[in-house]
């Protein structure tokens, strides 16, 4: 095994460690403020991080011309409307249907890239993706027990699905100019703007900025917004395919922070939902021939 695998394979695992994270410490957020205004601040304060250290520290330019329209268009689907989606859907559909339904996430990413790219899919490839999802349903199958979930919900959180997906294969396909660094802090700093109409649309409770809220705020900026959106914007321009493959850990962290942070069981479930996600990742990273990415 290679010096550049081990890389890719490290930074995967540590991309999907620092993505599920959010999960527990957004409800930690969540007591104390509404999920809109949690993620307006997490992503304003994120990207002016972010653009601080590209254009004071690396002297990145910024950006011009059509490198505007790309990025409003990466922020308006990759943070606006999916998690402006998102937060409305969580109304409406409990957890173990949500869990279910970001573990489609690579499935989607995959077609699109597919049929934008007209990048093959193997048999492997497919099958991988097929055991993830089954993973990740099966480990998430004692939250299914007392879910529910509306109409409204399902086509809601169908559709946040839908617009991340799609702002993960157009970052993908765009032929960047801009540093990473410069990318990830625009497009969080802009789609933080975005969600601002929708936190005062939607506002309906007093909202707490205490010490807990910025707490969420801090982890939610510096490990997942900032380290964890690096990570994965690398991993995208690397391949599409095999980085969406990613995706299927996150919900089996998450399992495993919210047993660790909230008391909540672990089971033969969550166990066996693990392997198959292992063994879905071994199969869809092989052979791993990263591309070199100066994005």
């Amino acid at each position: 095994m290679g010096k550049a695998t081990i890389q890719y394979l490290l930074t995967g695992i540590l991309f999907a460690a620092l993505w599920a994270s959010a999960s527990s410490a957004g409800k930690f957020g969540l007591q104390s403020a509404e999920g809109l205004v949690l993620f307006s601040y997490r992503f304003i304060i994120a990207g002016l991080v972010l653009l601080t250290y590209s254009l004071l520290v690396q002297r990145d330019r910024f950006p011009v011309g059509k490198e505007w329209v790309q990025l409003l268009v990466f922020a308006l689907f990759n943070t606006a409307l999916y998690l402006g989606v998102f937060i409305v859907a969580l109304e409406e559909v409990t957890a173990g249907i949500t869990t279910i339904a970001l573990a489609l996430n690579p499935l989607l990413i995959s077609s699109m890239t597919s049929l934008w790219t007209r990048r093959p899919i193997t048999l492997i490839e497919w099958l991988s993706l097929l055991i993830g999802i089954v993973g990740v349903v099966l480990a998430a199958y004692p939250l299914l027990q007392n879910s529910h979930a509306t109409l409204l919900g399902l086509i809601l959180l169908g559709s946040c699905m839908v617009f991340y997906s799609f702002g993960s294969v157009y970052y993908a396909t765009v032929p960047w100019k801009l540093s990473r660094t410069a990318i990830n802090g625009w497009q969080v700093f802009i789609g933080g703007l975005m969600l601002i109409p929708f936190a005062v649309f939607f506002h309906s409770k007093e909202n707490q900025f205490d010490f807990r809220f910025w707490f969420s705020i801090g982890w939610l900026v510096l490990p997942v917004s900032v380290g964890a959106v690096q990570l994965w914007l690398y991993l995208l321009k690397t391949d599409a395919v095999r980085a969406s493959l990613w995706l299927f850990l996150c919900p089996i962290f998450g399992l495993l922070y919210a047993a660790w942070l909230l008391a909540e069981p672990v089971t033969l479930y969550t166990i066996a939902g693990l392997l198959l996600v292992l063994l879905a990742l071994i199969l869809g990273q092989r052979p791993v021939v990263p591309k070199a990415n100066k994005a």
